[in-house]
């Protein structure tokens, strides 16, 4: 494999996978994202253009950057048009079953030499690339919400991801302007395994009348100089995210401090998701 990465593909037009393919862009590369419904075709392009625009209102970016970027992705429904990208990133729902699918699809289109990859923020990476002819090109890569900010990036290698693949990529994302660290294939990896049992007990006191989300905010922020408070960065996150990170911690490890709080269940069945719903334990509306 030739050691540079300039044709990417990215799989999901969500948050994450509309905050890589656009980052992917800004740094010059040719991105391919799939999308899985025919009205994601202009939907998704249109969510990143409003990105851009909000950067360029910032000063942050000119217009002739803007442009290029958005000239830099190709928006397709078929997963077959990433047959001759170098690495591809899969970004779909957090749900084992649906990323397998799309790694088995991936398999038999994307070329020989291409590395898979997945922003999985808790499942395991190892079965991921169990339904795969060649596992030692399968590795996690998550990048972290907003992915034009936030610096750090794990990758996750299992015990079958090649070395040579891993350093690849570690090049690759170090030349995004990212922070790589190389953690172990285990639920959460290292950011989530310590930061969800925490959101947890935060919710668990709210949950128990202990305190109210203001005051554990307020409290955590001004006590421990925390930037945002528990409950507003699991706003920020999602409240589904967290319950389902949470969801993939208890099922490995069985500890209770794991499991998701009936609170957060029963709002997230509700529909109370924390930012995107405009209401969580704090109102956005």
């Amino acid at each position: 494999m030739s050691p540079g990465i300039t044709r990417v593909g990215v799989v999901g037009s969500g948050t994450m996978g509309s905050g890589i393919a656009e980052l992917f862009a800004l740094h010059g590369l040719d991105v391919r994202l799939a999308v899985s419904r025919p009205s994601s075709l202009t939907a998704a392009p249109a969510r990143i253009a409003a990105s851009l625009d909000r950067r360029v209102a910032k000063g942050r970016l000119t217009p002739h950057e803007r442009d290029a970027a958005l000239a830099a992705i190709a928006v397709t429904a078929d997963l077959g048009d990433l047959a001759d990208r170098q690495l591809v990133v899969e970004a779909v729902a957090e749900d084992e079953g649906i990323k397998q699918n799309v790694f088995s699809t991936l398999d038999k289109v994307a070329g020989p030499d291409a590395i898979l990859a997945s922003t999985t923020s808790a499942l395991s990476v190892t079965r991921l690339a169990g339904v795969v002819e060649h596992p030692e090109r399968v590795l996690g890569v998550h990048f972290f919400n907003p992915v034009a900010v936030m610096e750090l990036v794990e990758l996750v290698p299992t015990l079958l991801t090649a070395e040579a693949v891993r350093e690849r990529v570690e090049a690759f994302v170090t030349g995004l302007g990212k922070k790589p660290v190389t953690v172990a294939d285990r639920s959460g990896f290292v950011v989530n395994a310590l930061l969800i049992p925490y959101l947890l007990a935060a919710i668990r006191m709210v949950e128990s009348g202990y305190s109210s989300a203001e005051a554990v905010d307020q409290a955590m922020e001004s006590g421990c100089a925390h930037p945002m408070g528990p409950l507003k960065l699991a706003d920020f996150i999602g409240l589904d995210v967290v319950a389902a990170i949470a969801e993939a911690l208890h099922a490995e490890s069985r500890q209770p401090l794991h499991a998701p709080p009936p609170l957060l269940s029963r709002m997230v069945e509700s529909g109370i998701l924390g930012r995107k719903s405009g209401r969580g334990f704090h109102s956005y509306l």
